[in-house]
């Protein structure tokens, strides 16, 4: 099992390579449309900069948070607008300078956290560690889109093990976001690393698993890219029901990616 030192020094570099992502761009291609309708450039990056001011002010200060979550309660949709608004509004430079030095507030908030201590989320609390694991599932999803958008493609590492093993604790959110019931039975997840190792989650005598490479699982819960273009194996009926609804995200489930979107991407697998 990770150790909260070893998520906070992955989080801190996918902060940095996402910054990098972007930082050579001017005021136009702070402006390039991305895959998810109607958002730019900017408007990712400020999205992950209010995540991460956020998730700063959860770990540091509970009564702060405590306010901005109520307001998100009632309107999600409308706060992550009004989220956006208050950030895209700076000029891409400040807004960078914002989500470096946000970025980094929220990663030594969360080392400050003690031990057996949780932090306030807006379902749940969490410990540090899951929300950490949050942070990096936002980087990655958020990335992929901004890369999309670049025409870039990222390398992918051994990072993802905190998504992966996000998306299993998270099995349900799909379920839930749809208004259905999870099944009972727990799933088991194998997953092959960037550098072939296999990460397995769930009992080894699941009836429904789901088999594949470990960045095409990323892309799937974070529905950056539709199943028919990914690399992944459903066994159990319930397993391949999930494939088309697994999210790693709480609230609406998004429009995802239509197939056959990025298929020329993932052909090296």
């Amino acid at each position: 099992m990770s150790t909260l030192n070893d998520v906070l020094k992955d989080l801190a570099t996918e902060i940095e390579e996402t910054a990098r992502l972007v930082e050579g761009l001017d005021e136009a291609g702070w402006a390039t449309p991305t895959p998810a309708t109607g958002w730019s450039i900017a408007d990712q990056i400020a999205h992950l900069t209010f995540i991460f001011h956020l998730a700063g002010t959860a770990a540091s200060d509970g009564e702060a948070f405590a306010k901005i979550a109520a307001g998100a309660a009632h309107d999600f949709d409308g706060s992550v607008n009004a989220a956006l608004q208050q950030f895209n509004k700076f000029p891409p430079a400040q807004l960078l300078g914002r989500f470096r030095a946000l970025g980094q507030s929220s990663v030594d908030a969360l080392a400050a956290v003690p031990a057996d201590q949780v932090v306030p989320w807006l379902v749940n609390p969490l410990p540090p560690t899951v929300l950490a694991s949050a942070g990096i599932m936002e980087l990655f999803g958020h990335g992929q889109d901004i890369a999309d958008a670049l025409g870039v493609r990222r390398e992918a590492t051994d990072r993802l093990r905190h998504l992966a093993l996000f998306a299993f604790l998270t099995r349900d959110f799909g379920y839930l976001s749809r208004g259905l019931t999870p099944p009972a039975e727990p799933f088991r997840i194998e997953v092959t690393s960037p550098a072939g190792e296999v990460w397995a989650f769930g009992p080894e005598d699941a009836e429904n698993k789901i088999t594949g490479p470990a960045e095409d699982f990323c892309l799937l819960v974070t529905r950056r890219r539709h199943r028919d273009d990914l690399a992944l194996t459903a066994t159990g009926a319930q397993a391949d029901r999930w494939l088309d609804i697994a999210q790693a995200y709480r609230g609406p489930a998004g429009e995802g990616r239509t197939p056959g979107q990025f298929a020329h991407q993932n052909c090296d697998h």
